[in-house]
């Protein structure tokens, strides 16, 4: 055998004088050729990636060509398998082909004929060669991705256990402090000591929205029919100790049935809807309107509201984790919600955007595909 100067074929062919003819002829087209009259003693040479092509003949006393191409792809899937015939019945290029081969050629060969069907067959190959490659790097990153999400358990299981416990001793000897002593301290040290009160909540709902925004990417998901327009009302009624002492004008559209996870899809509507009422805060009345709209190829819901709204220059920003846009003196909130809403959306298949001018309200848009 030679040195490797263009690519591997195999030629197996119990007729001595064509199989070396055959060899001899595709070399000086630029191929690497090895020849075997036995069958058998072929197949003991196929090992992964030794040969590009496989040509056979396919009557041959020991071994047919379509048991030996089936043998070898067992030894090497990615190997590409051509047989060669005298007899050009459509039967035997369908069997060929049914055994895994690529092609087929007649005898006698005419080397116009030959060529380009080797030219095809090395495509084929270099596909097959590709998408393997391509299936190794879906499993391995699978495998990191695995373990990425182990990596974030354990890291939720630190943030619920280990940063808890320290905030809750720093909570419960803080009001245990404004209990002894606050009377006696003076109007600064009160102020100090609320002010760690008032740290300690923040921190708890920054956690607790950290917490729900991993679980938002990794939780389950089941998908069965769901009615909007219950989850709205049920979501009103929770947040009524939220609009307590607020004049808010509720206009609800109908809205349909969707399909989605129906938890995630509550978790997506409160967010918006408590947004709607906390942005709303100075305007009275506060006006927020709930609806749908069908379009070719899904549904999109909106909630909108009359609030201080937002510069439309930050539009890209605003779906991002921690991302504010007010100060946490005018309005309360860690910045995780609309990122949960843009992951729990995205895990549907849809869309989210908003629109708003300063001090004109905003409407936040989300779409689920029919």
């Amino acid at each position: 055998m030679t040195e490797a100067t263009g690519p591997r074929i195999l030629i197996v062919d119990d007729e001595a004088a064509q199989m070396k003819a055959l060899c001899v002829t595709l070399r000086d087209s630029g191929y690497e050729t090895t020849g075997f009259e036995s069958a058998r003693a072929a197949l003991d040479q196929i090992e992964a990636g030794r040969f590009d092509l496989l040509l056979s003949d396919l009557m041959m006393p020991e071994m047919d060509g379509i048991t030996l191409l089936q043998s070898a792809l067992r030894k090497d899937p990615g190997l590409v398998g051509i047989i060669m015939t005298g007899e050009g019945t459509i039967t035997t290029a369908v069997s060929a082909m049914k055994s895994g081969a690529l092609d087929y050629i007649l005898k006698p060969f005419k080397l116009s004929v030959i060529l380009p069907v080797l030219e095809r067959a090395l495509a084929v190959r270099r596909l097959r060669l590709e998408n393997a490659r391509l299936e190794r790097q879906v499993r391995d990153r699978t495998v990191e991705l695995e373990a990425t999400n182990k990596e974030l358990e354990a890291f939720s299981y630190s943030v619920s256990h280990d940063l808890r416990a320290p905030l809750r001793h720093i909570d419960g000897f803080a009001e245990l402090l404004d209990r002894m002593a606050g009377p006696s301290l003076n109007e600064q040290s009160r102020k100090h000591l609320q002010r760690i009160l008032d740290s300690v909540k923040q921190m708890n709902a920054l956690i607790e929205d950290l917490l729900n925004l991993s679980r938002t990417s990794r939780a389950e998901m089941h998908r069965t029919s769901v009615d909007l327009q219950e989850i709205v009302d049920v979501i009103i009624r929770e947040l009524g100790p939220e609009m307590e002492g607020r004049n808010i004008v509720w206009k609800k559209n109908p809205l349909p049935r969707v399909m989605g996870d129906p938890a995630l899809l509550k978790l997506v509507l409160s967010n918006l809807l408590m947004n709607a009422i906390k942005y709303s805060r100075p305007r009275n009345p506060a006006e927020i309107e709930i609806g749908g709209k069908e379009e070719t190829q899904e549904m999109v819901i909106f909630v909108r509201d009359n609030g201080v709204g937002f510069d439309m220059q930050f539009a890209d920003k605003l779906f991002g984790a921690f991302q504010r846009f007010h100060s946490k003196d005018e309005f309360e909130g860690t910045g995780i919600g609309l990122a949960n809403v843009r992951r729990i959306i995205a895990r549907h298949g849809g869309r989210t955007w908003a629109q708003s001018k300063v001090n004109e309200g905003a409407t936040f848009y989300f779409s689920l595909p029919h």
